[in-house]
Order: structure tokens, then sequence, then C-alpha cells
């Protein structure tokens, strides 16, 4: 289990009113969640094979797409990696509730696992080889390594079928070694590699968790159940804000008409 870094843990003073979960937002309208048919897919195979056998199944949480809001001096600052995992955290929040987001002053513990679907034009970013803005947030490579201190980062292009694996050492991240393509990950008993095969009906090269050994772990019926509850409820909230900000400019158009009837431009109002 990787606890928050020292930094962060410093800042959490008792009684501090910092948001939480339901807080924060978990979409943008502007930042679309699952692009694409694929991306989705192979999110859902990684969360159905993320079962690490030295772990209880109700203390594992994986999730795809899922605002991961990092800095408490900026509790609105976030990242959205494509898939992450984490163990030693409750699969359901504070026991009872289905995540919105994670928030890591909540949480507490950082995810051991953060993964990213490589897209033509973010090579950049989420290998390191941008340089940080000032004044803006920090980019993927730094909040993973420097400020969460993910334990390992993993970037996969699903158009050269490529994987290339990090693992932090001395607080920075260094290439993994892979073994017969696959990146052993012994603290969780878990090892992440490609496999051919048919998944949702689709024959292709699919990154999945497998077994140290390089056995594949099998999918469980109820398991892709609740996966594609959890993706469907994602989609659900999506189409919710989108709805919600379609109302609200509606709303402000129509009172702009009003404000002109009146004579009032609307722009000129304090």
């Amino acid at each position: 289990m990787t606890s928050l870094p020292t930094p962060l843990q410093s800042i959490l003073m008792p009684g501090q009113n910092l948001p939480t979960m339901y807080d924060l937002p978990s979409e943008h309208i502007e930042e679309p969640a699952f692009p694409d048919g694929l991306r989705f897919l192979q999110a859902m195979l990684l969360m159905l094979t993320f079962m690490p056998p030295n772990w209880e199944k109700d203390m594992v949480f994986s999730a795809a797409d899922l605002h991961l809001y990092y800095d408490a001096n900026h509790p609105k600052w976030y990242k959205c990696p494509d898939w992450f995992g984490v163990v030693g955290v409750p699969r359901l929040y504070q026991e009872r509730d289905s995540r919105l987001s994670y928030v890591i002053w909540q949480e507490k513990v950082s995810p051991f696992v953060v993964i990213e679907f490589l897209p033509p034009g973010t090579e950049d970013e989420d290998l390191g080889n941008r340089t940080p803005q000032p004044g803006r947030p920090p980019l993927k490579w730094e909040v993973y390594e420097q400020i969460l201190r993910v334990p390992y980062y993993v970037v996969f292009s699903r158009y050269t079928n490529e994987m290339q694996a990090f693992r932090l050492i001395n607080n920075r991240y260094q290439p993994a070694p892979l073994t017969q393509g696959r990146l052993l990950v012994p603290e969780l008993q878990l090892s992440l590699g490609l496999w051919q095969g048919v998944y949702r009906s689709l024959d292709r090269l699919w990154l999945r968790w497998m077994t140290l050994a390089g056995d594949v772990v099998s999918l469980d019926s109820e398991e892709l159940i609740e996966a594609q509850e959890q993706i469907t409820e994602a989609r659900e909230r999506i189409i919710e804000e989108r709805e919600r900000a379609i109302a609200a400019e509606e709303k402000n158009e129509q009172l702009k008409a009003l404000l002109l009837e009146m004579g009032v431009d609307p722009e000129r109002l304090p």
C-alpha cells in the first residue's frame, strides 16, 4: 500500500475545510469520456482482471476516466487517468457508495498503478517530455511521479501495440524491465501484458492483467455485470451533465433576450 507523500500529509490539518467527493465534478462537458468504443472495452477488461490475490476483493478499487483530485492546496486540480488501480481502500466509497471521483485527501491512499492509452498527439505529455507552464497545473508525469508517487506507470498504444512501463525508484520513474513481454508487479502478485484473444467479439491484442506466471486472470460474470453497470452509470452522469449545461445555456439566452426587450444591454451589466 502506498501512502500519500509527506508534503501533502503535512497540510492536512484537523478540521481543515476541504471539498469532498460530492463537491467536486466528476466530468466536464468539454472533456467527453470514452471517446471511442475500443478504449471503453480496453478499460473494462483491465477493471475486470485487476484482482490481486493477496488483497481482499472489497479492498481493491479500479476506475477508468474518473477524475483524480490530487492537491489539497489546489482542490480543483485533477487528472483523469484512462485507468488506475488502488489497493487498501474500500471498493465502495465509505463502504456504501460508488465513487463520483477519487479525492486523494479523503482517500489517503495513492493509486498503485496508472495506465494511459496513448492516442496520437499526447505522447510528449504522457511520457514526460513536455515542459510545465508557469502558473499552470503540473503535467501528468509530474503528478504521478512527484506528487502521488504512483509505484507503476504504464503507457499503451493500441496503434503500435506497444507497452512502455515505468517503476518509481528513488522518487523517479525508471524504465521497468519486462519479463517475456510482461510487467511483473510482485507486490500485487500480478503481471501486466499483451494478450491476443477475443473480448466482446473483437479479436485483437489487449492489455490485460495476468498472474505472475503469465496465466490470464479469468473473467467473472458477476464482475463483468458490475463493471458494465459502473461504466453505464458514468455515461448516464455525462448525459445528465450535458443536459443541465444545455438547459442553463438556454435559460441564459432567454434572460438576455428579455433584457434586450427591456432596452438593457446584458453585456453592460456589472
